[in-house]
This record gives structure tokens, sequence and C-alpha cells, in this order.
């Protein structure tokens, strides 16, 4: 038997102001979830023409970005740069040090880039290695559809109805889909034992836990699961106007203390201490943050 993960608490992710202009609601990350390992931070994001994250450092943890709408730039101190479109993922471990800017494309209707960034911490032993990147394409990403078509499931990373990701783009083990449900659907998805979890509400309403035993969510909504039991379930009210979509992600909890400040995100406070010395003093893996200006941050400076 199947036993339903229970919900721990839902709670509204409030926007807020973030970067240079944008626009954030944060979840993960907030007085509300907080201590979630392996998950620091999740935000999403809308930002508008002229405003992004100019050059901006990082240590000790990983950036998942999940682009829902329009284009995001990205260029670094070691030559990598790029572009994310929608429904592309940009995975980017930090590491011992990066430093780096992310920049909306500027849409000439004027409309927001939306999408989803959430920081994983590293394992202690990996917070030092090598900085590295890895795209995933929306064309790359497996999906199933279940429940006479009514649930459609875009497998990221992990598992789901018999479709498995097959990359493994993060170093610490973190699974990732994208659910949309329509009126009347329903879909039981198993998830790893004694995973953390949550879903987080794109769109519309959804219902979640066992018959008779649910909770509604409205958009911009984050759930959170208790880490036993082993199957989530949800689904839309049959008379719902519109269809609901959710990520639900889970990882493998990291036995391991955070100090976080900022964009380092370390073990100790020494540790941080280090970390900003390492970047003042552009050593120990900030080496090439001596003089580097980004040519996508400089629309940014007036």
């Amino acid at each position: 038997m199947s036993v339903a993960r229970a919900i721990r608490k839902v709670f509204l992710a409030v926007e807020q102001a973030e970067g240079a202009g944008a626009r954030v609601r944060r979840s993960v990350g907030t007085p509300q979830l907080r201590n979630f390992s392996p998950f620091l931070m999740l935000d999403h994001f809308s930002v508008k023409p002229g405003a992004g994250f100019p050059d901006h450092p990082h240590r000790g943890q990983e950036t998942i970005t999940y682009l829902l709408e329009g284009a995001v730039d990205h260029e670094d101190f070691a030559g990598n740069k790029g572009t994310i479109g929608p429904g592309d993922l940009q995975f980017m471990t930090a590491g011992r040090g990066i430093m780096h800017a992310e920049m909306p494309a500027q849409n000439t209707d004027g409309s927001a880039n939306v999408g989803l960034q959430l920081w994983v911490d590293l394992p202690a032993r990996l917070k030092m290695c090598e900085p590295r990147y890895r795209d995933l394409r929306a064309d790359e990403i497996p999906s199933v559809d279940v429940d006479d078509n009514k649930v459609h499931v875009k497998v990221i990373s992990g598992q789901s109805h018999g479709i498995d990701s097959v990359k493994d783009l993060a170093y610490t083990p973190v699974w990732i889909l994208d659910v949309t449900v329509q009126p009347g659907g329903k879909v039981a998805q198993p998830l790893p034992a004694g995973w953390n979890a949550f879903a987080y509400v794109l769109e519309g309403q959804a219902l979640f836990g066992e018959a008779g035993n649910q909770t509604a969510v409205e958009q911009f909504n984050n759930v959170v699961f208790e880490p036993a039991g082993d199957v989530v379930y949800a689904e839309v009210d049959a008379g719902a106007e519109k269809s609901a979509r959710f990520v639900l992600i889970a990882g493998t909890p990291l036995d391991q203390k955070v100090v976080q400040y900022g964009p380092f995100v370390l073990n100790s406070q020494e540790e941080v201490y280090q970390a900003f010395m390492d970047y003042q003093t552009q050593t120990n893996g900030f080496e090439r943050a001596k003089g580097w200006e980004s040519e996508i941050g400089k629309s940014m400076v007036h």
C-alpha cells in the first residue's frame, strides 16, 4: 500500500524586490521555510526589460534556473555564456567560486521574463569543486501523459510513471517535475523515501492529499510535505474553470550545517569569512574576478 505524504504547511510566496528592478516571489529561504535541506531558496521571478541580476559572485551552492516565459542571458568570468528560452533550464554549480551575470531579454513588447530559480546546497566535500554549467533544452525533456491525458508531467529530473529523465544534472540528487492537471484529472506521484519535498503552484488551484483529506492550494502557494510516506496525490476539481500547474521538487537532505551570507553558502562562520576574503583578494577560486566585467551586465550601468 502506498502511504500518502502528509502536508506540513501551505503558505503564500509574497512578492518582493530583488536584484536590480526584478520582482520575485520567494518561498524557500524565508522565515516560512528555512533549513529544508538540500534546498536553500526558491524564487519565482519576473524580470522586465531594464532590470536584472548584474555581476555577482557565488560559492558553495548550485543554482537551477527554469525559464517559463521570455529569455535570459548568462555570462561568467570563465568565458561561459549563453541564453535559455521558454522551457529551458540551466544548472550552475558555483563550487569554489564563480562570478556571473544573469540578464533578461529585452522583449520588444515590454513583457517580463518569468521563471523559477532554485538554490540547492552542495555536500561539504564538494563545496570547493570546480564550477560548471549544464544547459537542458526544452526539447530534451521527456514527458508522460496519464489519467486519460488529463495529466501531463515534464520529467526534468527524476522519474514519473515509467519515464526517467536519464540525466543527472546536479551534484546533489534532486527531482524536478512540472505537472499540469486538467479539471477532473488526478495523479499519484511516488517520491524517494526520506527526501524533503514541496510543490509550488504556478497556475490554477490544485487539491493535494488523498480523497477525504485534501487541501486546496492556490496559485503562488508552496506546499511542504512531511518526509514520511512515499507518494504525493494531487488533482483538480472536475468543476474547475482551468487547469492547475505546479512544480513538484524533492531532494536528498544533507546532514550538515548551513551558514549562508548572501551568495555564499558554507558550513561554518569561518568558511563564510574566508569566502569574503577570497572574493575581496581575488584568490582561492576568485582569481578570474580581477578586472572582469560582463558584457551583458553593462546595460545596467547608468
